[in-house]
Formats: structure tokens, sequence, C-alpha cells
């Protein structure tokens, strides 16, 4: 069978690459194709670089004795993947979400490795060549592996799950997120929620937010249902400070006190609850937990505080939609300070409801006082308000460097696509 061919050479060379730019010698390059892009051409590169093989899907790019021929290099990717996740009988923990996916990723990947071989996806390479690259990232030492699964439209998690083959779900909240690929929020529902079909057909295990009304309903009839939240949880806890950073304390489940994290910003309760939720589950002990916790130091642009001579920034420029907006908005209105500037960037893949939802945080905007607010790019550009307003980040940047602030703190969010973290670069 040619995937057993292919992961004979897999097992040889258990690195693989997409990328001729990160290759390492003795990697295992796929020639991937996309829309401007056609990897096959760079096989012989790959190949001069140090690869130890090429797959490929265009014969006429053949290398003999460093080429592996496949009908379609992407499929031979995830086939590969789904091969060698047949080899592991641990547990396989997959995370989805409208918002906070990658941040509670990390936060369970810091409280499972404090005790267990564990790996985990890297950043957010959560799509449909992320999450094979992840699988086929873990060696055989594995105790635990925690895949992030992202999505844009539906049927999409259906099919990563075909090949992680999870065996417990956490669904993080479901929000007005990619509104143009899932239709809406109940498309939103429907999509995040075939993690949890594939949970309930195979008899696994999920977690859930006990004061999200709607994953009772989206776990329904699922084998084992293990429950966190402000209340009605396995573990339950409260926020018991947001400023400058979250502190809370559990109230039930564990014996941690209060536990002081590095994240800005009480949204992040269901983060960390989800946290220690799934460290009690697989047996983490309570000390270690709360030092995984408190010892986790974000560095990815998400809920990160940054601090510049005088002033407090809150960088939380990884992604934005109208749900983790309004969050994060009423977050920073909640602040303790003399001086707050909102620089913010607009929201991508929201279609029709675009310019609504743009409307409406312009709306909540209002109701606060602001030192200055700035709106970039997007839709922001289509819609009436007295704020200041620029095309891009970087004369957002401009604008900023200009101020001289003293004695501030600033909020800088927006969509991935917008690169709001440019407005801080020197």
């Amino acid at each position: 069978m040619l995937i057993d061919d292919l992961y004979t050479i897999y097992k040889k060379y258990p690195s693989v690459q997409t990328d001729t730019r990160k290759l390492k010698s003795g990697d295992i390059f796929f020639a991937l194709k996309g829309d401007n892009f056609n990897g096959n051409e760079f096989a012989k590169q790959a190949i001069e670089s140090g690869a130890a093989y090429a797959v490929i899907d265009e014969a006429e790019f053949e290398i003999p004795g460093k080429t592996f021929l496949v009908d379609d290099v992407l499929t031979a990717l995830q086939q590969l993947a789904r091969h060698h996740r047949q080899k592991f009988t641990i547990p396989f923990i997959a995370i989805t979400g409208s918002n906070g996916k990658t941040t509670t990723k990390e936060l369970i990947h810091a409280v499972l490795s404090s005790s267990f071989k564990t790996y985990t996806t890297d950043g957010n390479l959560n799509n449909h060549i992320g999450v094979p690259i992840t699988i086929l990232k873990i060696k055989l030492d594995a105790e635990l592996a925690v895949i992030e699964m992202g999505a844009n439209h539906q049927k999409e998690i259906a099919s990563y799950c075909e090949y992680a083959m999870p065996t417990h779900g956490l669904i993080t909240n479901c929000g007005k997120a990619h509104l143009e690929g899932f239709g809406g929020v109940e498309g939103v529902k429907k999509g995040k929620g075939e993690l949890f079909d594939y949970i309930r057909n195979h008899n696994g295990t999920v977690f859930i937010m006990s004061d999200y009304d709607y994953l009772h309903k989206m776990s329904e009839g699922i084998a084992t249902i293990i429950r966190y939240g402000t209340a009605d949880g396995e573990i339950e806890g409260t926020v018991s400070q947001s400023e400058p950073f979250l502190a809370f304390n559990i109230t039930k489940g564990a014996s941690t006190g209060i536990i002081k994290t590095q994240l800005v910003g009480d949204y992040n309760l269901p983060n960390v609850l989800a946290a220690v939720t799934v460290g009690k589950y697989f047996g983490v002990s309570d000390e270690k937990i709360k030092s995984s916790l408190e010892n986790y130091s974000p560095s990815n642009s998400r809920s990160q505080l940054v601090e510049k001579g005088s002033n407090k920034i809150i960088l939380d420029a990884y992604n934005a939609n109208p749900s983790s907006m309004k969050l994060a908005i009423e977050n920073f209105a909640n602040i303790h300070a003399a001086n707050k500037v909102l620089i913010l960037g607009a929201m991508a893949e929201l279609g029709e409801e675009s310019e609504n939802e743009h409307k409406s945080l312009v709306e909540l905007i209002k109701k606060n006082n602001w030192t200055h607010v700035v709106l970039v790019g997007g839709d922001f550009l289509k819609t009436e308000h007295p704020f200041i307003s620029f095309a891009n980040a970087m004369e957002a940047k401009q604008w900023l460097q200009q101020q001289r602030f003293e004695n501030t703190h600033l909020l800088i969010k927006g969509s991935r696509s917008m690169k709001m973290e440019k407005v801080l670069e020197d």
C-alpha cells in the first residue's frame, strides 16, 4: 500500500516540512500547491537543501531515489498523519471554538506538561495543513496530545477529526466569528459542534463551560461530560482580581487558593478554568496546576501586557471578531486608569453582517469616555463615527509615535489581516 511505503520513509526521517525556507537536513518535503504556487517546482531545491525525500504529485518533477510520487500531496500528508495517529492509544484532546482556543490550548499544555510528556500544536497551526503536521510531530514517547482545530466553514472540523481521531474534546465557545463561511451564529455552532459529533460517535469525553447553555445542548448524548464554570461544575471558580492581571479562586473541585496569572482580562476566566479542569481530570496535582498557570506568560499578541516607559499596552492583536472585540472593550473600560486609548483594527470574514457589526462596535465605544479612539481599515472606513480613522496599521503607528503618551493605557486589537501589532514596531 502506498501510505505504508510512505510511512516507512517517515519512520526513518520523522520530520516533515512544507516550506523550503524552513527546511532542515533530513526533512521530508511535502510539495503542496496553493492558488499562487506549485510546491512541485521546489522539489529539486528541497533535495539540494538537504531534504531526505520530496513528496510530489506531478511526475515531471521526479528525481530517482529522492521523490515519492502520490496522487495528491495534501491528501497524502493527511493520510500519513492518520496512519501515525493510529499508532497511539494515548488521549488526544482536541480544542476548537470562536475565541480563546489558542490561549486555552497553551494553558492546558502548560498544566499537562508539568506531569506528562505532552505534545501540542505550535502556535496556531490549526488548519488542514497544520493539524496533520502537528500529529506527525508527535513522538512515540507521548503520553498526551493536545490538538487545536480552527475552522471558517462547516465540515472542516469533521475532516480534521478523521485523522486526529480525538478521544477528548473542548469547545471554548461559539460566537460571532467567520460568519461569512459559517452562515451565521447557528452555523458556527453546527461547525464547531462537529467535534462533539465525533466524540459522541466514539464514546469519548468532553469538557464544557457550564455557564454557556448552548454547550449543554451541543453535548447531549456524549458518554462522559465534565463541567466547569462559575457554578454547576465539577470545577468552579470566580475572578478575584482583574487588574493588572487576572487572578482567580477555585471555589470547588481543587485546593489551589488564589491563582495569579499573567493574562490580561477577566474574559480569560473560562480559559484558565478549562486548564484547571483538564489538569484535575488527568490527575495533575493542585500545586502543579497552580504553578503552571502562574508561570505561563503569553508572548503571541494574545492578552499580552506590554510596558513601554510609563505606558501599559494590552496587545490582543492576533485576531478579532464581534464577540472578542466586545469583551476586550468592556474589560478595558473597567480598568482604572486616567488615560485610555483604543486602537482597533477592522474585523474580517463577517460577510454581509460586517458593516452592521462594525457599526455596533462604534455604538459600544461611544458608551464610555476615552482619551482617544483610533479605528483602522476595513469596514471601519465605511462606518460613520466621530473618531480618528486610518487606512492601515502603519498610519496608526505614525500617529501613535507623534503623540508622546505618558502614563497611558492602550488597547490594540484587530483581525489578523490588519496586522495591528505593527503599531508598536520601532
